[in-house]
């Protein structure tokens, strides 16, 4: 079974599991229908003799007609179904659509033909030894061999069918708005996207066993440094932005990241403010965290927080939005810049319907960003990992295969 096929087939699995209990309420409310109906029937035969004449002149007669009281034949009770929701053979098609296979609201970029899995090209003389640093640090099985290209944290398990379950994700990070805020709003989005399709590539070369999606990360709603007239330092980007990139992704078999920097603003008010793109198959949530800031603060000069249950909160509601539209599952990706940015990690909990991903943020020397990523991901560890990369602060900027053989390897590769 490919790869498509097993997604497909676990998908909808779920879904007729969600929709189990609404199938047996209503089959409870049917079999209560019927035992009215008999009860109506026997009463009525009952007194068929006797009543015949005089059914339309009795006080009871509308309790004898049954439950087609108000002149409906059984015909057409039968045509409409239980409580006009449709029946017999529409409900027939309706079960064939069930059973159709659902398509994934995106593609992996394909490995060249040939590339070899990465565990097999693995070295010990990588990326650690090279700069300097030990990413490697405790990256060993208990049997003491590497296990290169995991991407779930160790002891982590993942029930859902979002995206990071058989792909990785490269995005590219910025707004159409700044040309300082990353490739975004650098290249036209059509170039963009052609350029973020060839750095996808790379990856799906490097790790064939996980073909990487390209994404788009959008900022959705920008921090400032001056308070603006609500007061929150935070401007947001003009839907016509956000709906013009939903349509590229779309376009491209590409997913779409919306990016929140909070300023001063609620964490919970800027997901809900999303949630028309939200319900969208192919659009998901990253949360910029450093940009949350408390009254005397500023975004850009003071290091903002956000807690585990803040992040906890996002991720309920994600989970409560896949099972009210029936929408495939999501991903929450969760930026950190530094220790203590995110505290509380321990009440960030992925569930069924949600993937959760702590990437390590932040510009420098390879060997810094490396370890940051051993601290921020590997030594606190909630389920898949990220990696930010800059392509002007970075130095050196780190390639795939380096990047990949981090413990675990990132699941989401940012590039700004």
């Amino acid at each position: 079974m490919d790869a498509r096929a097993s997604w497909n087939a676990r998908y909808l699995k779920r879904r007729r599991a969600r929709h189990l209990g609404l199938y047996l309420m209503g089959l409870l409310l049917v079999l209560l229908v019927l035992a009215q109906s008999c009860g109506s029937f026997q009463n009525a035969s009952s007194g068929t003799s006797s009543d015949t004449s005089s059914s339309s002149t009795s006080p009871n007669a509308s309790e004898k007609r049954g439950p087609y009281a108000n002149g409906e034949s059984e015909a057409s009770g039968d045509r409409d179904g239980l409580f006009g929701l449709g029946g017999g053979e529409d409900r027939g098609r309706e079960g064939d659509k069930e059973a159709e296979e659902p398509d994934k609201p995106y593609a992996a970029i394909p490995p060249p033909e040939g590339s070899e899995p990465l565990r097999d090209r693995f070295e010990d003389d990588g990326a650690g030894e090279q700069y300097g640093a030990d990413p490697y640090n405790g990256a060993f099985s208990e049997e003491g061999s590497f296990q290169a290209g995991r991407m779930l944290v160790r002891g982590a398990e993942d029930p859902s069918d979002g995206p990071l379950k058989e792909n990785r994700l490269v995005t590219y990070y910025g707004t159409p708005l700044s040309g300082y805020m990353g490739i975004l709003g650098e290249l036209p989005p059509e170039q963009m996207m052609r350029q973020l399709k060839k750095q996808t590539r790379a990856y799906s070369a490097a790790d064939p066993e996980h073909p990487a999606v390209p994404t788009i990360e959008l900022i959705a709603s920008v921090a400032q440094r001056n308070p603006g007239p609500d007061g929150l330092y935070l401007q947001a980007t003009p839907e016509k932005e956000i709906r013009r990139y939903a349509r590229l992704a779309k376009e491209n078999d590409a997913l779409l990241l919306l990016d929140i920097q909070l300023g001063r603003d609620d964490l919970m008010n800027e997901v809900r403010r999303l949630e028309p793109f939200l319900k969208q198959e192919h659009v998901h949530l990253a949360i910029d965290t450093e940009y949350s800031v408390n009254a005397g603060q500023v975004p850009g000069v003071d290091l903002g927080t956000v807690s585990g249950y803040e992040v906890q909160q996002a991720v309920r509601y994600m989970d409560r939005l896949v099972e009210r539209e029936d929408i495939p599952d999501k991903l929450v990706v969760v930026h950190q810049f530094d220790t203590g940015i995110v505290y509380g990690k321990q009440n960030i909990q992925p569930t069924d319907d949600v993937q959760v991903s702590l990437n390590a943020d932040g510009f420098g020397r390879a060997p810094n960003k490396l370890t940051k990523y051993d601290t921020l991901v590997r030594q606190q560890p909630i389920q898949y990992g990220g990696f930010k990369v800059f392509y002007r602060q970075d130095y050196p900027i780190l390639s795939p295969d380096e990047i990949l053989q981090l413990e675990p390897a990132p699941a989401v590769v940012n590039y700004q």
